[in-house]
């Protein structure tokens, strides 16, 4: 099969690999779309010790089961891997299992034809979705997760809070997304890239602004969702977020300075840190996908899997436009 397999940093290779086997209650997926996630690039650049080249990499995935009786039905796939056991798993926080495994990361990833999951991490796709807004499902539920972690922590309902994310990227266009679909009162999304600002005000997500020229007055959101995760949003966020607010800490992009303990304290805010999404989370995200509730998803762009090299050094040197590039084998 043809797969984009990263061999070292900065160098993505289109070759021939093995077809994967499906071990045990696992299916053989055919993929037909996988999204290039924030932490893809991290890893491309050589900064992720969990992704050892040579790795085929790719989580964000839907696709066809391509063997079994199972042939054809469409899924999405939830790439974290979980053992199902243990007390975080059967309380329903999967997310925070310790033997958890990414596709991707610790397994082979779905920038390929073909993909092996277990068959607890699909969910099904209606015919109605096309397979590039279905591969939006793993990114939709991080958000969906850090909106849901926002909601529990607030004073008061998020249809009542002015809310900021940071970072125009694909996790915070659907972080806005997903907070406008609470009918959040007012939303802002910081992001640097004019790029990137752009589509997202003429599709009406938000009100994107460029946080070094414009930057927001302190103490005026309710919640904060850093998407981008360094030292300098983290600074912003907590500069920006209301006495008694909600800062949701989402991104990892590296760093550990930029938290005010001291404005942290003194104002009471709430810090949450927040990993991934529960399978609720997930099939959440899927179901408002496939019913609309995110609203209009062209702002993502679609490129085949032998464009993938370009498309990551697009993103990677701010050449693109999009929140989003997805991957079409």
């Amino acid at each position: 099969m043809k797969a984009l397999v990263y061999t070292r940093p900065l160098t993505l290779d289109l070759r021939d690999e093995p077809e994967p086997v499906p071990g045990p209650d696992e299916l053989l997926v055919r993929v037909d779309a996988c999204g290039i996630c924030g932490s893809d690039l991290h890893g491309y650049h050589g900064h992720d010790s969990r992704r050892v080249p040579p790795l085929i990499l790719g989580h964000e995935a839907a696709g066809r089961v391509a063997a079994g009786p199972q042939t054809g039905r469409r899924v999405a796939i939830n790439p974290l891997v979980t053992c199902g056991v243990c007390d975080a798993c059967v309380s329903g926080r999967a997310n925070l299992c310790p033997e958890r495994r990414l596709i991707g990361m610790a397994r082979p990833g779905a920038f390929a034809e073909l993909v092996t999951i277990p068959a607890v991490n699909v969910c099904d796709v209606p015919d109605t979705l096309p397979a590039e807004h279905a591969a939006l499902a793993e990114p939709t539920a991080v958000a969906v997760h850090a909106a849901a972690l926002a909601a529990r922590a607030s004073t008061r309902p998020l249809g009542e809070c002015d809310a900021l994310v940071i970072g125009g990227g694909g996790i915070g266009v659907l972080a806005a997304l997903v907070l406008q679909s609470h009918g959040v009162r007012r939303l802002r999304v910081a992001e640097t890239n004019p790029l990137r600002r752009a589509p997202l005000a003429a599709r009406a997500i938000g009100e994107p602004f460029d946080p070094v020229a414009d930057p927001p007055a302190e103490g005026r959101f309710d919640v904060v969702i850093d998407a981008v995760g360094a030292d300098a949003t983290r600074r912003l966020a907590v500069h920006a977020v209301r006495p008694g607010g909600v800062v949701v800490h989402v991104g990892l992009q590296g760093g550990e300075g930029g938290l005010d303990i001291r404005r942290i304290t003194l104002q009471e805010i709430t810090v949450i840190g927040t990993y991934t999404y529960t399978p609720l989370d997930f099939r959440t995200a899927l179901r408002g996908l496939a019913e609309g509730a995110y609203g209009d998803l062209s702002w993502i762009e679609r490129r085949p899997l032998d464009e993938g090299a370009r498309a990551f050094a697009d993103l990677d040197e701010g050449r693109s436009a999009a929140a989003k590039i997805v991957l079409v084998p």
